[in-house]
């Protein structure tokens, strides 16, 4: 079998054994790195053939520092080292994907690319012909439908601006890095399917994409929300301090906790409701695939948090744990208040009553998600069917009563 260390030897010359293998080896990538740089100095000669602006471009790169380039680079130059990973305020270069710290991270990266769909393999001839009969929804289902397609239309842009724009930029994990990258284009998809129903339905656009403007309890979700935004989003904002890491640590817990893990809730069980009701399916086949998606989101969130919690425990003090607590209490509220506005009155086999009781027991869960007290004791799920849907190991099928695993990328099967 012929050797790579044979190759290319002078005639008569034996390979080497033992203890010298590693020196002959080294010796001849030295020989073989020396080499590549003198054939990629006689590429960057100027020829006869070459033009004039290949001339210039040639003795542009010349001049180039590569000292200076690599100084651009976040972080050392040199390998990382596992221990020296952190998820903020970390100096280690964020280029380097491996080694893993956190395999949780990259195995909710993979379970997104597996989970991938796209909005247009919904079938939305139903819902077409259920909207424009006039006896195919009562007023309070159809204020549903329209409510929920004008926060979410919006909503899901609010998000993936903060993860483009702020959150990205601050975590310095690039395993978190790469699925903060996956859950901003989901965010996309997301926004691209309430469009798609939006334009399927033949709705107002303007009316339904502006909604968070006007009408108060979609437009109080949205400016609660935004005003986590503003500090971190200023390209200026860097973390490294206790306030400035505490003030990442707030948005983290706005934007997972409450806007992904409690503004979502109401909208999604009611929407589910109409689907398992056999009304507006393909309406709601979209909201179940994004539901699967924002789970992912959530368990993400909350492990990044906990992770900052833990390598910085002097953030998370008295003051911070009370401001959390509050920010989950304010959200509940406003989603209560939601649910009031959206359904004044009993529709889909649920009322505001149930739904407050709901979110109530969304709102525990959350707190103790992140390590404190729970604000509403005894509360219990009224709409166990929601947590079924939410199993991301299965796919519910809206209209049997057979679970089917999931498939891997595409579509998935609902027959």
């Amino acid at each position: 079998m012929l050797s790579w260390d044979e190759f290319d030897k002078e005639e008569g010359e034996q390979p080497a054994k033992g203890a010298n293998a590693g020196h002959a080896a080294e010796a001849a990538m030295d020989k073989l790195d020396s080499a590549g740089a003198g054939a990629a100095k006689e590429a960057r000669a100027v020829s006869s053939n070459d033009s004039a602006a290949v001339a210039r471009a040639k003795a542009a790169l010349d001049k180039l520092d590569v000292a200076e380039g690599l100084a651009e680079l976040e972080g050392s130059a040199a390998r990382v080292a596992v221990d020296e990973k952190r998820m903020i305020n970390c100096r280690a270069d964020l280029n380097q994907l491996v080694p893993f710290k956190y395999d949780w991270a990259w195995q909710k990266y993979l379970d997104g690319c597996a989970n991938h769909w796209m909005p247009q393999e919904v079938n939305m001839t139903a819902d077409i012909a259920t909207w424009r009969n006039p006896e195919g929804l009562t007023d309070d289902e159809r204020r549903i439908v329209m409510r929920n397609l004008g926060f979410f239309s919006t909503a899901d842009s609010l998000v993936a601006n903060n993860l483009a724009l702020a959150v990205y930029r601050l975590i310095t994990n690039p395993e978190c890095r790469q699925y903060i990258l996956r859950q901003a284009f989901e965010e996309a998809i997301h926004t691209h399917a309430y469009q798609y129903c939006i334009e399927s339905l033949g709705m107002d656009e303007g009316e339904i994409f502006n909604m968070y403007h006007e009408i108060p309890s979609v437009a109080k979700k949205a400016a609660w929300g935004l005003k986590y935004t503003r500090a971190i989003s200023d390209p200026e904002f860097n973390t490294g301090t206790p306030e400035t890491d505490k003030e990442l640590l707030r948005n983290l817990i706005a934007y997972y906790c409450v806007l992904e893990g409690i503004f979502f809730y109401c909208g999604f069980t009611q929407i589910l409701s109409m689907g398992r009701r056999n009304k507006m399916t393909g309406v709601a086949e979209q909201f179940q695939y994004i539901l699967r998606d924002e789970s992912m989101h959530l368990n993400f969130g909350i492990d990044v948090i906990n992770q900052i919690k833990i390598e910085n425990p002097h953030l998370w003090d008295a003051e911070l744990k009370e401001e959390a607590s509050q920010m989950i209490l304010q959200g509940t509220q406003l989603e209560i208040e939601y649910a009031r506005d959206t359904m004044p009155r009993g529709v889909l086999g649920m009322n505001a009553a149930m739904m407050e009781d709901y979110l109530k027991f969304i709102a525990n869960r959350r707190l103790s998600q992140i390590g404190l007290k729970e604000e509403y004791p005894g509360t219990t799920n009224p709409f166990p069917w929601m947590s079924e849907i939410m199993d991301l190991k299965k796919e519910k099928n809206f209209f049997e009563t057979r679970v089917i695993e999931y498939q891997t990328g595409g579509a998935l099967s609902w027959d």
